[in-house]
């Protein structure tokens, strides 16, 4: 009797060890089945639309839910034409008789947007790399592909558009073979618009790009690579599991924060999201866990179990380096609490923006925040405005120097802020940011583009024909010289042909001084300027120029001066809204006319002591504008 219970005990040991193992296995077939991969490709190459004819062969949309850029879901996006934000989402296909789930992860395509580009490559093992037919290699398109091979992943070139009347596919193609070393028959000619070639990527998918490479039964490690606010549930963070399962209502800890939470709902990122029980290694999926700080969530940390916890936090994970730096202040002062909110709501969704608080004696309280670009903060300010009903005031934009003192040559002082300057008569030396900037043009433009790049400081370093029509330019230049108008005069000198990319190169002496703008003699902080010496006499008076034009007329004479230090450099005058105060006069001596006069230029004197000038949000960003 007992010796049967013990037999029947071995048995059932071996049947849970042959389930487990079953298990196991199924797992690891099911890992088999799974692709993740992104697109990569300069702006307006047409990842957008191959998102969707994707999402349509493989049945991932019904037709009620057919929409151009279907991915695109913010309006600014829809407007603009361009990806700002990275989407992920799931599709089923069938090759050979086996069902595969493919993860797509899209990305933007602006230089502004790279840090988004970065995230997705981080959580795929491949990369459709699209290259306009009509277009060829652009700057962004080089700089996503090394983006994209610095992380190993697998690349399939796709030739877009060659149903254009203007393509040349035979030239492109050659031009594709010589940047990747790969054969002319591994390019993909294809077009998003028609559905020409898409099989065939879907097919170069499942059969070049590697499956999944962790362990359903090592301890928990999953990737945070996005997260978004939901009003009525918390954020939702969207995450990618290397290790391990991840079981609906477990116990799970963010390593970053060493905070502990509850798994309420997990699943899958389908057009809709879709609640699973399971999401094991390989996969993409969302998460929620009722978290109501948008600060608890840190985009790249890694998502483990406290019971069982991984010992490796995932690396690899670029951090944000702003490029740019501004003040965004609430117009009223009592809605800076609100500001601070709804700042901290769209750094959950844009990860790349950077804040901290400061105080303007001519605004009051607001942030300075850091961006990657200029096209970043105007998409920040927009969605303020959109999303959270901010409105907001902001500043001149400026980059981020170092300056060292007299008093000790190595302490270091960071000047995100011209205010932050130190004196002149204590201030060492000033370096400041330069970048490598590769521009792409056709060879009839390269006059003009120099000229540009030189007129704003730069240097050429390199200069390659990739073909008899295309030049690729290098120049070394000082970031915040590219700030303000260098894209758009680029686009006008080279007609729209140019591309441009750019990538920092550390920091450099140089000689600049801060330039301070007095209205009615008052220093307004938030519109100084860092400025190059050689440049500050012609910037400061166009500045002044174009304060005269935008700044209201008032009761009185409103002086506008541009300073370095205590020296005037350049002066305007707004002239006074004047009243005919002798209108009344018929006849008589001319000195009753002059006494009414007199009186009326004491009232204006006193006016400008006491009188308060308002600056128009436009009035902050002239500086931009300044070659209009």
């Amino acid at each position: 009797m007992i010796r049967r219970k013990v037999q029947n005990y071995s048995d059932l040991q071996l049947t849970s060890n042959k389930l487990v193992y079953l298990q196991s296995y199924e797992r690891r077939r099911r890992m088999k089945h799974i692709r993740n991969f992104c697109i990569i490709a300069h702006i307006d190459h047409g990842k957008s639309t191959l998102a969707d004819r994707l999402l349509d062969y493989t049945g991932a949309v019904n037709e009620r839910e057919k929409q151009d850029q279907l991915l695109d879901n913010m309006d600014l996006e829809r407007e603009r034409g361009i990806t700002i934000k990275s989407h992920a989402i799931q599709m089923e296909y069938t090759h050979e008789g086996e069902t595969y789930v493919l993860n797509l992860i899209d990305t933007p395509g602006h230089v502004d947007f790279s840090y988004e580009v970065s995230r997705s490559i981080a959580a795929c093992e491949g990369a459709l790399l699209i290259v306009d037919a009509a277009q060829s290699i652009q700057a962004q398109t080089i700089s996503n592909l090394y983006l994209a091979l610095d992380n190993d992943l697998e690349i399939i070139p796709v030739l877009n558009k060659v149903d254009l009347p203007s393509a040349n596919p035979e030239e492109v193609t050659d031009d594709i073979v010589d940047l990747l070393g790969c054969t002319a028959e591994e390019v993909i000619p294809a077009s998003a618009k028609t559905g020409l070639g898409i099989q065939d990527i879907l097919t170069a998918i499942i059969e070049r790009i590697p499956s999944p490479k962790g362990s359903p039964d090592e301890p928990l490690q999953a990737l945070i690579f996005d997260s978004v606010y939901n009003p009525f549930r918390g954020v939702e963070t969207y995450f990618r599991v290397i290790n391990g399962t991840i079981n609906k209502g477990q116990k799970i800890q963010f390593m970053a924060t060493q905070n502990t939470y509850f798994a309420d709902e997990i699943g899958t990122l389908k057009l809709s999201q879709e609640p699973k029980k399971e999401i094991r290694a390989g996969d993409v999926g969302y998460l929620i866990t009722g978290i109501k700080e948008a600060k608890e969530v840190k985009v790249g940390d890694t998502i483990t179990a406290p019971e069982r916890p991984t010992q490796n936090a995932i690396e690899g994970f670029e951090e944000v380096k702003p490029m740019v730096f501004a003040g965004i202040y609430p117009v009223d002062t009592e809605d800076y609490e609100e500001l601070r909110a709804s700042m901290e709501k769209l750094q959950l969704n844009d990860a790349s923006l950077v804040f901290q608080p400061e105080s303007s004696a001519a605004l009051g309280f607001g942030f300075r925040c850091g961006f990657l670009g200029m096209l970043h903060l105007e998409i920040i300010q927009e969605r303020l405005e959109r999303e959270f009903n901010m409105t907001v005031i902001t500043t001149v934009p400026n980059v981020s120097y170092e300056a060292y003192t007299k008093k000790s040559p190595d302490e270091l002082v960071m000047v995100n802020n011209p205010s932050d300057l130190p004196e002149p008569s204590i201030l060492d030396r000033v370096e400041e940011p330069y970048i490598r900037a590769s521009i792409i043009t056709k060879s009839d433009f390269v006059g003009n583009v120099m000229s540009l790049c030189i007129e704003k400081r730069g240097q050429i370093t390199n200069q390659t024909y990739l073909t008899p029509e295309r030049v690729e330019l290098t120049f070394d230049l000082p970031l915040a010289e590219i700030v303000f108008d260098f894209y758009d005069r680029l686009k006008t000198v080279s007609k729209g042909y140019a591309s441009f990319d750019y990538s920092p190169i550390g920091l450099r002496a140089s000689k600049l001084v801060k330039v301070d703008i007095l209205l009615n003699g008052n220093q307004v902080d938030a519109l100084s300027a860092l400025i190059h010496a050689d440049n500050a006499y012609t910037i400061g008076k166009k500045m002044c120029e174009k304060l005269r034009e935008l700044i209201p007329r008032q009761q009185f004479d409103i002086p506008i001066q541009a300073a370095i230090g205590a020296k005037i450099i350049s002066r305007e005058t707004i002239k006074a809204l004047r009243k005919d105060v002798t209108a009344k006069c018929y006849g008589g001596d001319i000195t009753r006319k002059r006494k009414l006069l007199e009186k009326q230029k004491k009232g204006k004197k006193k006016m400008r002591q006491v009188g308060n000038v308002e600056i128009p949000q436009q009035a902050f960003m002239a500086v931009l504008k300044l070659n209009d």
